[in-house]
């Protein structure tokens, strides 16, 4: 189905003169986990403020914090960069506003965006202020890069989901189209099963939404997998949709030649000792691998040139490894860096953190613990054990002793402090907590002293009769000047050699700096009182924290406003409502056109059936023509996600001659410019700015209004806009997750990807079954990407009324699984709603509905299921 990446680590040719040094980005959410990013060697942090972030439930910093946190991070050489990564609602812009003119009069490096009306926005308010599109922006492809060029990014953080093959892939197409923006990935921490982010999931069960910022990790919790109605016994593989956590430790020389400019760190609610431990962990990593990869390349005896011994993929260390699971691990992973494998992406074992693996307990006997051990353990560590069911309430507690006998140890606990009746011979036991690798990591980032230094350089002139001139530059490309108030003279004892100016200007302990090279200039024996050498180089310090922190003064235009690009909202339409209808296979599509529909949207599995489908479309037309009643017309969805060689995708699906197309991403708005084009949902059309671009800029016949809008929020965006751009979602069953896990090849097969899966997904109906029993169905698309559909339709009955009113024309309704019998009925109901016929409370009622419009409930959101 798609190109095969199993060789993603093929790596684009790198010359050593463009190897750039990544810039290490670490999560920030207080004062306490800022200086354990900078106190371990960060090169940037991010956070996130009181609102519009996508960390809501997390700790964040206020506004009021910005200027002192700023200058903190600029005297340390650090960059700060916030999160603005949530959609903005129409009603919220004006706040927005302010807030965004607060972080850039306050000095910040950049902000980290998802909404695209932010976007332009921030442009509008400031011409020059760094703009970094978020990974929940979905950008996996030389076309989001360039979209996100043209909106004013300076940076893109790609999804999650590239491999490196792919990363390749995008540098080379940028480079070629002269769109290069840098590159951002995420190289550690806690991987999102749905793609970038884009949940809807936590809102749909939980009543959060995953867009603004709540998200209940529903990704977390255990399912039952449903195969043709029968229970699928994966005996203790339960969590199938929790990935491992991602550490890209083992590739970051791939990660480096691959030319991307910045390794982000995941730290969601996460505490300060996680983000000194992983900073500590991959700035070392980092430096040795730089270190190796800027090696010199040396002559061999044959005459070519030897690789440095770097060329080899760098593996943990047993101690990087061991610091890492203590810092927060589900098991670790390099994620999909090294392209698709399904067996391994998601063990399904457990949802939590565990720690490092000690071992099966062999014995219990006299209040003790016998396990053979696979890793250290020592008094004082708390442990945990697993008897299978990480989702009931598991034995655990700290050791008391340790008694090793060969590779056996003894494990004895406080008194009462565990019951050790509910611990069984051969359960798994983890440790949790290291209080002395905890101690460690806080005195890291304990105290007011600077205990992580970066590198200055010094020069240092001057002649018998004048000033000892000493120029330091740091790597941010700051340069201060000191002299000597004393002049130089000839020396008859101990002159100024290189030693004595490295030892004297090397004397930096306690500040920002350490000396990394000394270049002397003094071309005679020439001396100075050791006071005054001490008295340059304390003023060096000063002079550089100085200069440092100095806030950045970016242009900021006060007589603007949001307002400016408000587009014009038009009066109401005289067309009467029409339904749109959505359908997922020919069978329901023929229910849908002997239905009388006008407007037909099919999303297949496989774009080959769009042929057929258009095919009994034109059938329908020819029968309407002679009967002289309205056409229908027919528009195809290619698939939610196109990735770098998937645009024969695109071609099979256009190749079926459609009225139009329903586009989702970057890719499709270039591929499909020159077609009658609708945007659906996944545009993220929340606010009137983000819809006027995607409306005047693209061209679209009609806009998908986000499904995290409630009526409020709805009813604000159709008021600011002309209601005509826009179709709603009345009822559909809500696609919670979108994945590029394949939970049909990683629990219904033995393989690793679509070539040796067998493809299950043809062959089965599956399903997903939570904790409180429903039943959620899961598709597959052609890049074997699957979508967790909510197995509880949900409908906006109630508002299509007051909608009407606003000017709204286009209702579309959405099945999945549904027979072509209850397609028929639902269709007939809903035109009944439409033409004024039955109330929506009749209607959802009568249809045994879930009573929601959206994901997100407002104040008139009303939900029988909770």
């Amino acid at each position: 189905m798609k190109s095969d990446i199993s060789d993603g680590l093929r790596l684009r040719p790198f010359s050593q003169l463009s190897l750039q040094r990544p810039e290490l980005l670490a999560p920030a959410g207080n004062w306490d986990c800022a200086k354990a990013a900078v106190e371990n060697g960060a090169d940037a942090i991010y956070f996130g403020l009181d609102r519009f972030n996508a960390r809501m439930r997390a700790e964040n910093f206020t506004e009021a914090d910005l200027p002192q946190l700023m200058t903190f991070l600029h005297r340390r050489g650090v960059k700060g960069y916030v999160t603005v990564n949530t959609l903005i609602f129409t009603k919220e812009l004006a706040e927005a506003q302010q807030y965004l003119r607060t972080i850039i009069a306050a000095g910040v490096d950049a902000v980290i965006v998802q909404d695209v009306g932010i976007c332009r926005l921030i442009r509008h308010l400031s011409p020059d202020f760094p703009i970094h599109a978020s990974t929940q922006m979905t950008i996996t492809s030389a076309a989001g890069v360039e979209f996100a060029k043209s909106l004013g990014c300076q940076l893109v953080v790609l999804a999650r989901e590239c491999s490196l093959q792919e990363i390749n892939k995008i540098q080379q197409q940028i480079a070629l189209q002269e769109t290069s923006l840098p590159l951002e990935v995420f190289v550690h921490g806690a991987l999102c099963v749905a793609y970038s982010g884009q949940c809807l999931t936590s809102e749909a069960l939980g009543g959060r939404s995953a867009n603004r910022g709540e998200c209940a990790q529903a990704c977390r919790m255990p399912y039952d997998l449903i195969a043709d109605g029968e229970i699928v016994n994966l005996k203790d593989r339960k969590y199938l949709l929790s990935p491992q956590d991602l550490a890209g430790l083992d590739v970051l020389p791939d990660l480096v030649k691959s030319g991307v400019t910045c390794l982000k760190i995941e730290g969601r609610l996460k505490a300060p000792e996680y983000v000194a431990n992983v900073t500590r962990v991959y700035r070392q990593a980092l430096d040795s691998v730089m270190t190796e990869l800027e090696r010199p390349l040396f002559p061999s005896e044959e005459g070519g040139k030897k690789a440095p011994v770097s060329e080899k993929v760098r593996g943990q260390t047993d101690q990087e490894h061991y610091d890492l699971e203590m810092a927060f691990s589900r098991g670790l992973y390099t994620g999909w860096f090294g392209g698709i494998n399904n067996q391994e992406l998601v063990h399904a074992r457990f949802g939590k953190k565990r720690g490092v693996y000690l071992g099966e307990v062999s014995r219990i006997h006299n209040e003790q613990v016998t396990v053979k051990l696979e890793a250290p353990v020592k008094p004082g560590d708390g442990i945990v054990f697993d008897c299978g069911h990480p989702e009931a309430k598991e034995e655990g507690g700290r050791i008391y002793a340790v008694v090793c006998k060969g590779k056996e140890a003894i494990l004895s606990f406080g008194r009462n402090d565990l019951n050790l009746r509910r611990v069984h011979i051969g359960d798994r036991i983890w440790k949790t907590n290291d209080p002395e690798l905890d101690k460690q990591l806080r005195q890291s980032f304990a105290g007011e002293n600077p205990q992580f230094q970066r590198p200055i350089d010094v020069e240092v002139y001057g002649e018998v009769g004048q000033a000892l001139i000493a120029i330091a530059r740091d790597r941010l490309g700051n340069i201060v000047q000191v002299e000597s108030a004393i002049s130089l003279v000839e020396a008859h004892t101990k002159p100024l050699d290189t030693d004595r100016l490295q030892e004297q200007f090397g004397r930096l302990g306690n500040t920002p700096f350490v000396l990394e090279k000394l270049t002397n200039h003094l071309s005679t024996s020439l001396m100075l009182p050791v006071s005054e050498l001490n008295r340059m180089r304390r003023e060096i310090v000063v002079q550089l924290e100085e200069l440092r922190s100095q806030p950045k003064r970016w242009q900021l235009r006060s007589d603007v406003s949001f307002q400016d690009l408000l587009p014009s909202s038009s009066t109401s339409s005289p067309l009467s409502p029409s339904l749109i209808v959505l359908v997922r296979n020919l069978k329901q599509l023929q229910a849908a056109l002997r239905a009388g529909v006008e407007t037909l949207y099919c999303e297949f599995e496989d774009p080959r059936a769009y042929r057929e489908a258009v095919q009994m479309v034109r059938q329908q037309q020819q029968k309407n023509k002679a009967e002289k009643s309205s056409l229908p017309t027919i528009w195809v969805a290619p698939p939610r996600i196109t990735k770098p060689g998937e645009n024969w995708i695109l071609q099979q699906v256009r190749a079926c001659e459609a009225d139009g197309y329903l586009v989702r991403n970057y890719d499709q708005l270039q591929f499909f410019a020159q077609d009658r084009c609708v945007g659906d949902f996944s545009l993220n059309v929340a606010n009137p700015l983000t819809a006027d671009y995607f409306q005047q800029r693209f061209g679209l016949e009609r806009l998908t209004a986000s499904y995290d809008l409630n009526i409020t929020q709805l009813q604000d965006l159709l008021t600011s806009c002309s209601p005509q751009w826009f179709e709603v979602t009345i009822h559909q069953h809500i696609p919670m997750f979108h994945m590029e896990h394949c939970v049909f090849c990683a629990f219904l097969s033995t393989g690793t990807d679509h070539t040796n899966c067998g493809r299950p997904c043809e062959k089965q109906e599956v399903k997903l079954k939570d904790r409180v029993g429903s039943e959620h169905v899961l598709k597959a698309d052609v890049g074997c990407r699957n979508t967790v559909f909510n197995g509880t339709a949900q409908t906006g009955a109630e508002y299509v009324q007051r909608l009407i009113e606003l000017g709204l024309r286009h209702f579309r309704i959405e099945f999945v699984n549904e027979s072509p019998d209850q397609v028929t009925k639902i269709i007939h109901r809903y035109r009944q709603l439409l033409q004024g016929e039955i109330t929506g409370s009749q209607l959802w009622r009568e249809l045994k509905l879930q009573n929601q419009l959206g994901v997100t409930r407002g104040p008139m959101g009303v939900s029988v299921l909770k």
